[in-house]
């Protein structure tokens, strides 16, 4: 009985472990980056600094860094439309409507475009 319970746990050890990726955290010029980038857009620049920038540019939280391409990469893989949703709906330890109850989609959507373009470094 011993042995099986043995195997079992190297089992879900192996299991566990291999379905574990860690990303890799981002570079030193990425958290740079994400400190002191603003859109370009006078109204979404505000919007940013008021309601995102706190997570996403401080590294502070697991909210992906403005700029970071391995972390917004594959969220936006999932599409404008679910980011927008999972914006609305929060997600994470993001609240809903991500601190701005004003704004609106396309608002929300130039936000997360401007967060997802790679950092100019």
């Amino acid at each position: 009985m011993k042995s099986v319970s043995c195997a079992i746990l190297a089992l879900l050890s192996i299991s566990l472990s291999s379905g574990c990726t860690k990303t890799s955290s981002p570079s030193e010029e990425v958290i740079e980056y994400a400190r002191s980038a603003t859109p370009e857009n006078p109204e979404t620049a505000e919007v940013y600094q008021r309601s995102c920038m706190a997570c996403h540019g401080s590294g502070t939280s697991d909210a992906p860094l403005t700029g970071d391409t391995n972390a917004w990469q594959p969220r936006m893989k999932k599409g404008m439309d679910t980011l927008l949703n999972n914006v609305v709906s929060g997600t994470g330890g993001m609240p809903p409507y991500g601190l701005c109850m004003d704004c609106n989609a396309a608002e929300f959507q130039a936000l997360i475009t401007f967060m997802a373009t790679p950092a100019q470094i």
